[in-house]
């Protein structure tokens, strides 16, 4: 038996994206019903609000930096091929700055059961669950690209959306590894993800924040583990603190005398953004033998426009199953 995507509730669910409201009033324009849950902290927490607002057995969650294609609308499950009570249905994204296409970002189909009786992130009782859902959640996984994220709106949210993919990309199940077996232990999936995270984007608006979150978080993951909670990546009120106390400082500029954000009115120094994203890099490439590439806006539009993303998998394969292979 086949069932219309249509016919289950979509929630939207936001925290503090600069984009959100934009990207939600477009999701009402293509999904008239669709309902928003915001601002609830912790990523366990705030799927469980959204689960709250549903009324359906399953429900669709949309992150707050996703823009989704409307023929994702003209989809149907079929339920002949996933457990509806344990299956979350995983589709791919397309990443804005850098083109990858993967899970993360993308448009999931949750059963509402399953959320309310999950314990991740926050409420976490694995080290696997501790920074993400994909160990204690049967996903499955699916290629067709339904949304674009858009993460990119501020240098801070640009930042943080890359930091989190370095931290979370240097990790083996959910776990951080001596820094002489990176290679060694980081999935080979993974590993390449991670490199085009710290290499790709100069092309886009803040693109370079992206990449500086990116290699600073795999830095920060593999080095200066005695100065900071790894586990902290999954905290956005601790991402806005080491922002605003650590990262902004260092770059802020006078009005007038560097690159303007149009959203916060924040002025920095972008000459130094670029030299400090390229000095992390030359670090990395050192002390882990890193093939990070300090490309420009024509050589990062030049990968997304040539680079084939990998399928994730076969169709209606388990996440678990492939990360463990």
């Amino acid at each position: 038996m086949k069932i219309p995507i249509t016919e289950y509730d979509v929630v939207f669910i936001s925290y503090d994206e600069p984009n959100g409201d934009d990207n939600y009033a477009d999701l009402i324009n293509k999904i008239p019903w669709a309902k928003r849950s915001h601002g609830v902290w912790g990523s366990d927490a705030a799927h469980k609000a959204a689960a709250a607002l549903a009324e359906t057995d399953r429900f669709i969650g949309i992150d707050a930096d996703n823009i989704i294609d409307p023929e994702f609308l003209n989809i149907e499950l079929d339920n002949t091929k996933i457990d509806l009570s344990v299956d979350v249905i995983s589709w791919s994204a397309k990443n804005q700055v850098n083109g990858l296409v993967y899970g993360n970002g993308g448009i999931k189909c949750w059963p509402k059961a399953v959320v309310e009786n999950m314990m991740t992130h926050e409420n976490a009782n694995t080290k696997e669950g501790q920074v993400d859902f994909c160990w204690d959640i049967h996903y499955v996984q699916m290629n067709n690209i339904y949304s674009t994220i858009f993460n990119n709106a501020t240098p801070y949210q640009a930042y943080r959306a890359g930091f989190r993919e370095g931290c979370k990309m240097s990790l083996d199940m959910g776990d951080v590894v001596p820094a002489d077996q990176f290679k060694a232990r980081v999935h080979y999936k993974n590993y390449k993800r991670l490199l085009v995270w710290m290499s790709v984007g100069a092309d886009t608006l803040n693109g370079w924040w992206c990449m500086y979150g990116a290699r600073l978080g795999c830095w920060m993951t593999n080095f200066e583990r005695n100065k900071w909670n790894w586990v902290d990546v999954r905290d956005f009120k601790w991402h806005t603190r080491y922002w605003k106390e650590n990262i902004a400082p260092q770059f802020e500029n006078k009005v007038g005398t560097g690159v303007t954000c149009a959203y916060t009115g924040w002025t920095y120094d972008f000459d130094k953004l670029i030299s400090e994203t390229c000095r992390i890099g030359a670090e990395l490439r050192s002390e882990l033998n890193l093939e990070i590439a300090d490309l420009d806006d024509l050589g990062s539009k030049f990968f997304k426009e040539t680079y084939t993303n990998p399928a994730r998998t076969a169709p209606l394969i388990r996440e678990d199953q492939v990360l463990l292979a």
